[in-house]
């Protein structure tokens, strides 16, 4: 099998982040060492797409972009060692929280006179979109311990600062190729600009800071101090979710996809393209902000969808663009919006929330029982119809679903059966009339009435052997019965389950397609055979529950579905989960670098299902189901 994709990443909670590969190549346009959220979490651009080093010593020049000298090491973050002719070199890569600043730390440690000189490549585009030779001028200063540097198509000024150096300008334009992008068929031929060149000589031992920024007031930033408080900030992370250091990655993975949106937060769906979708950040929620303890940011995700919530449809996603809407064209985040509602109660019996938010929830089930946009409605038969695309199987070529799973999708059955019961409870605390618990019944019924093969859409009675009726087993209310729940997860695991998550299609189906890259358009095989790890977390749950949660069961699922893939990532790994993988093996990593709902419900699943660590609350919102 391969390894993980040998790409690192830092984020500032703000949506900003800098990344590039192990080896320090930039292989994507979204690769950079500053790419700074002008209007947080979107609107990303790119200042500093690279800055290569050069060492001298005893008159040799070194490429250190090109020598093989370079290990990379993860603790906190990326860092990267290097040694050559007795000189040591250290690097270390962060960005100070909620700023759009890179600071990379050099720790030199030598007995003999050496220099360096870095000669940075910068840019100035939105990450989508790439740049012709001189099609961008740049206005350079010098200011105090660095340049100014100015772009004429935005109203930012890049700072470049390092102390104790000596700077040549240059002003030239260099041709930058992404391998990655020419493999996923995208725009892939850029080109960087060079200012210039620093040097610094150095005489001993020592360590100092290149600060990368488009802030305005940096004159008072220590980065001493900066690294210190970045270091403290995620101990306390740590610290705050009280789990076995085993995790620690994990969390430290989870604080990534936390960004700043108005006067609440959200979540980043993936890096390095994705902005924040809500169906993401809902299946993503519990594992990136209850287990990790940070509850408070829960509320604000859920406060904050709650605002943008139009005809009962809780946004699809919002886009990066500035001139570009919010799009509602989703069937299922609504429904997961009522289930995460209730795993947040799980976790801190906060009935506050629930006041705050009956309204929304109450017009979320009488928009899908009535009708709302995009055809979704409630048919005769009590089952959510709805139009095609709009699951997370969504993918759009042109004009073409490639798969359209119109009609009944059985996973929205099993999320509006869900939600039913659900609002049953919540009926019962908040005071009001159960209008719910009947609806949920002859829901029951009617799709039990049809459910009479493992059918992917059930209308259309399409047997197509996808992972989408694991959440019939999943959820925390399930309207199947026990054996069928078996059976679903025996077939599910003997045809979809691999190391590194659930393939979207059986091998054995015509249309599957085993690798994502190839002689076609890559979006052909996104639900067609490619693996999504998020489905992992969903499968080990519906598995233990299906064994009864006995501890023997739950040690079993950690050594067969989880100690693969987390074996496979190695010791440098940061906690990066990818998006996809090839369906079939080597099992490539495709897609996003590391993906929302990848990392938290691979980290969910480990805690709450297989080490058994539920929420506190859980017992008592079950007894009001029970009650029911």
């Amino acid at each position: 099998m391969t390894q993980i994709v040998k790409e690192w990443i830092v984020t500032n909670g703000l949506g900003g982040y800098a990344s590039q590969t192990h080896s320090g190549s930039i292989t994507r346009k979204f690769h950079g060492l500053l790419i700074a959220s002008l209007k947080p979490p979107t609107n990303r651009w790119v200042f500093v797409s690279d800055l290569n080093e050069k060492i001298r010593i005893k008159n040799q020049l070194y490429d250190l972009s090109n020598y093989g000298c370079r290990k990379f090491i993860f603790n906190m973050f990326p860092s990267f060692l290097c040694l050559l002719d007795n000189v040591q070199i250290k690097k270390t890569v962060f960005m100070p929280y909620k700023q759009n600043t890179t600071i990379i730390k050099y720790s030199i440690k030598t007995n003999q006179p050496i220099s360096l000189h870095y000669t940075p490549v910068i840019n100035s585009r939105h990450f989508y979109d790439l740049t012709e030779k001189h099609s961008i001028s740049f206005e350079q200063k010098t200011i105090k311990n660095g340049i100014n540097i100015r772009p004429n198509n935005i109203n930012k000024d890049l700072k470049i600062i390092l102390q104790d150096f000596n700077y040549r300008e240059n002003n030239s334009w260099i041709e930058i190729h992404y391998k990655k992008d020419m493999e996923r068929h995208d725009s892939w031929v850029d080109n960087g600009f060079i200012p210039g060149e620093f040097y610094k000589e150095i005489t001993q031992s020592c360590e100092y800071y290149i600060i990368l920024t488009v802030e305005d007031n940096v004159d008072n930033l220590n980065p001493d101090t900066t690294y210190s408080g970045e270091i403290q900030r995620k101990k306390s992370l740590l610290k705050k979710t009280g789990l076995p250091s085993k995790f620690d990655k994990l969390v430290l993975s989870t604080d990534n996809f936390i960004v700043q949106r108005d006067d609440k937060k959200t979540v980043i769906a993936g890096y390095h393209w994705f902005s924040d979708w809500s169906r993401d950040a809902l299946i993503a929620l519990p594992g990136i902000t209850l287990v990790t303890g940070r509850h408070d940011i829960a509320k604000q995700i859920l406060l904050g969808l709650k605002d943008f919530c139009k005809n009962g449809l809780i946004p699809n996603m919002f886009p990066d663009r500035e001139d570009s809407e919010v799009a509602y064209n989703t069937v299922d985040a609504s429904l997961w919006y009522i289930d995460r509602v209730f795993q947040y109660l799980k976790y801190t019996d906060d009935q506050q929330l629930l006041v705050d938010i009956w309204g929304t929830l109450q017009s979320i089930v009488e928009y899908y029982k009535n009708g709302t946009n995009h055809g979704i409605h409630m048919d005769n038969d009590f089952l959510i119809c709805h139009g095609p695309g709009l699951t997370w199987m969504d993918v759009k070529i042109n004009d073409y679903y490639p798969t359209p799973r119109d009609k009944k999708a059985v996973e929205i059955q099993a999320l509006w059966y869900n939600a039913l019961k659900i609002m049953s409870i919540l009926a019962d605390i908040y005071g009001n009339d159960d209008l719910y618990s009947d609806l949920a019944d002859n829901v029951k019924k009617s799709f039990n009435a049809q459910f009479d093969r493992q059918y992917d859409v059930i209308d259309t009675r399409d047997q197509s052997f996808r992972p989408n009726q694991i959440l019939l087993v999943s959820l925390d209310f399930p309207m199947i019965n026990r054996r069928l729940q078996k059976n679903i997860v025996d077939t599910v695991e003997e045809k979809l389950v691999t190391a590194f998550g659930l393939k979207t299609l059986s091998s054995d189906d015509p249309r599957y397609m085993g690798s994502y890259i190839g002689e076609y358009n890559k979006d052909l095989a996104y639900h067609n055979g490619t693996i999504w790890p998020w489905l992992l977390g969903q499968f080990i749950k519906a598995f233990i529950k299906t064994k009864d949660g006995r501890g023997e069961w739950r040690e079993y699922a950690y050594n067969t579905f989880l100690k693969p893939m987390l074996t496979m990532f190695g010791e440098n790994w940061d906690g990066s989960i990818p998006e996809i993988y090839d369906g079939d093996p080597p099992h490539t990593p495709r897609g996003c670098i590391t993906q929302a709902w990848s990392v938290a419900e691979i980290f969910r699943a480990w805690v709450e299902d297989i080490e058994g660590i539920t929420p506190k609350y859980e017992k008592k919102y079950f007894l009001y189901a029970h009650r029911k």
